[in-house]
């Protein structure tokens, strides 16, 4: 569109207006790749005026949300403004890295060379990178999950039989989620589904494991470990940045987007949980020696965050780094939980932890900091409390449903504080509203 004395008269786009149909086109494509791979509306925004700005735009402005981008390029007298809409919500961190990769390249070169760059090779660069397939098969995508769960239901005082036991179960649940999910179902059927599975087989272990005379108890305490890998950890982390960024359109979307996978999953396991006449009972501590403790919970937390971080199609070197920064700050936050600390005050100071060490060891390795961070700080998100919180909504025990959810709300806001002044610390961007 021009803006002048012919406002308003139909007039066939001249060639500057070409060119920036095809600019603005090409950064709004990457800004919904982004979008779709999970990031934040900060980093689409971020990325896609550094793209336009690259090829030429003057100015790029844009309004994301979690389904929705507007934005709107100008370029001398002409503005063009588009919206597009992304429905298929996921994580992709490998994309997100390539993605990254792609614009500071581009951005690079034209900054060296001193010319714009092209849009056709901007789209060619975008099409190789939708063309990349996944790193791991479904198969070891699942596998990835039941690994996570499993370390997850260590940290949550289950025994060896509930951690063997939910490793099975939660890679049945995340077999059936990813398989339906990329055949385009409603994602919050697909949660209730893949929940229910993964309770199902869960139950169906441990009673066959009993029947059989193998384990004295059914082990009924370690089921909501097998559900975890739902937790809408990226949604969760993103929103609560998103808010401290002051967007709050994309932060409640994105908060608003999470609470629902979580009620729909906890909807799952009280269903399954009334079918078999169980209750989310927090199971006793372990009582092992606390060397031995301190050690199965650096093994665990390791393994949890890398299980979490290969589920979301990391690079095992994005992996390992996000499992050691991880491992390091839960196992930190566990220790001050045992001896007296407010549960989300350790929250807070590890999430923080998480956010500084991130901003070093992420550039260091040429990735985007929230493919790092997210990963290592999904496993000190309150998944158990929140489902116990439903689950006592569900059984009308609203004052015990309020006693978890505060509790779950708490530690959820923590995190975000921790990791928010993490990044108002160490990028200027997040400092200063200049």
């Amino acid at each position: 569109m021009r803006t002048g004395d012919d406002v308003g008269v139909p007039t066939t786009p001249d060639d500057d207006e070409l060119e920036l149909i095809r600019r603005s086109g090409a950064a709004l494509r990457a800004g919904r790749l982004s979008l779709a791979a999970g990031t934040g509306s900060y980093r689409v925004k971020a990325s896609m005026s550094r793209l336009a700005h690259a090829m030429g735009v003057d100015r790029h402005e844009a309004h994301v949300t979690l389904t929705e981008i507007t934005t709107t390029s100008h370029r001398g007298r002409s503005f063009r403004t588009e919206v597009a809409e992304v429905r298929h919500v996921g994580i992709d961190s490998d994309r997100l890295a390539r993605l990254e990769e792609m614009v500071t390249d581009v951005e690079a070169r034209a900054s060296e060379s001193g010319t714009e760059a092209r849009p056709d090779d901007v789209e060619h660069r975008l099409d190789v990178i939708v063309a990349t397939p996944a790193l791991y098969r479904p198969a070891l995508n699942a596998l990835w999950a039941g690994i996570a769960c499993a370390a997850f239901a260590f940290l949550n005082n289950g025994g060896p039989i509930e951690v063997l036991v939910v490793l099975v179960a939660a890679t049945l649940g995340q077999a059936v989620r990813r398989t339906l999910a990329h055949r385009g179902w409603n994602p919050f059927g697909v949660t209730m589904l893949a929940a229910a599975v993964a309770c199902f087989g869960y139950l169906a272990v441990v009673t066959a494991l009993h029947s059989a005379g193998a384990i004295t108890t059914r082990h009924e305490a370690g089921y909501v470990s097998a559900v975890l890998f739902l937790i809408p950890g990226f949604a969760l982390v993103t929103g609560a940045l998103d808010l401290a960024r002051l967007d709050f359109s994309a932060g409640l979307s994105r908060l608003t987007y999470a609470l629902m996978i979580l009620t729909s999953a906890a909807l799952a396991v009280w269903g399954v949980s009334s079918v078999v006449g169980l209750e989310p009972v927090p199971p006793a501590p372990l009582g092992l020696a606390p060397g031995v403790l301190l050690g199965l919970r650096l093994l665990a937390s390791l393994v949890g965050v890398l299980g979490f971080a290969l589920m979301f199609n990391s690079p095992w070197r994005m992996a390992f780094a996000a499992a050691l920064i991880g491992m390091v700050a839960n196992v930190g936050r566990l220790w001050l939980v045992d001896r007296g600390f407010a549960v989300q005050a350790a929250a807070a100071l590890a999430a923080l932890v998480v956010g500084l060490l991130a901003a070093y060891v992420a550039p260091a390795i040429r990735v985007p900091r929230v493919t790092v961070a997210v990963p290592a700080v999904v496993i000190m998100v309150p998944g158990v409390t929140a489902y116990r919180s439903v689950f006592s909504l569900s059984e009308g025990d609203t004052v015990q449903a309020l006693a978890y959810g505060v509790q779950a709300a708490l530690v959820v806001v923590a995190l975000s504080i921790g990791l928010a002044v993490a990044r108002m610390l160490t990028d200027p961007t997040w400092g200063s509203e200049r």
